[in-house]
């Protein structure tokens, strides 16, 4: 029984098995940036998008959005491109725009077909929408059968 609920949890939660990041290491990563010599800039705020997009808090992962969005146009290395298309992704997913995640993980994968996190975070974001579909069918058919219930239960008193 335990199990059922548990796989119960997981679907209306999501259950998806990208990382969280807790307030602490986006913090952490944040005081690095402000430390970091110029050399080591770029590298920390990569890593502080990264904490930024998986951090639990909605207003951090909008920041990370809005971070990593700025610095994609200053990218020239396909690599640099293709981490920071990730990360947006990830970011994205976190936020609920699906369409736009599943977008850039397809263009991560057009740049590199067999990597896995991104062939990994399309098939979690590909789950998601799939589930979110099967509630809003759900959802749709309870409200459907409970008014066409209704209006029964009411045309059958009338007579």
């Amino acid at each position: 029984m335990g199990d059922f609920m548990e796989s119960v949890r997981a679907f209306f939660n999501g259950g998806d098995h990208i990382p969280w990041c807790n307030s602490d290491v986006v913090s952490g990563c944040e005081k690095e940036v402000a430390v970091s010599s110029e050399e080591q800039k770029a590298e920390s705020i990569m890593r502080f998008s990264w904490a930024l997009v998986h951090s639990r808090q909605p207003d951090d992962v909008q920041r990370g959005i809005a971070m990593l969005e700025v610095s994609l146009t200053s990218t020239d290395s396909p690599l640099q491109n293709r981490e920071k298309m990730y990360l947006l992704a990830v970011g994205y997913y976190r936020s609920g725009e699906f369409a736009k995640s599943r977008q850039l993980v397809e263009q991560c994968l057009e740049i590199a077909p067999d990597w896995r996190q991104a062939l990994f975070l399309k098939k979690t974001i590909e789950d998601r929408i799939t589930k979110d579909g099967a509630i809003g069918i759900g959802i749709t058919a309870t409200v459907v059968g409970l008014v066409a219930g209704g209006l029964a239960a009411a045309l059958s008193r009338r007579n």
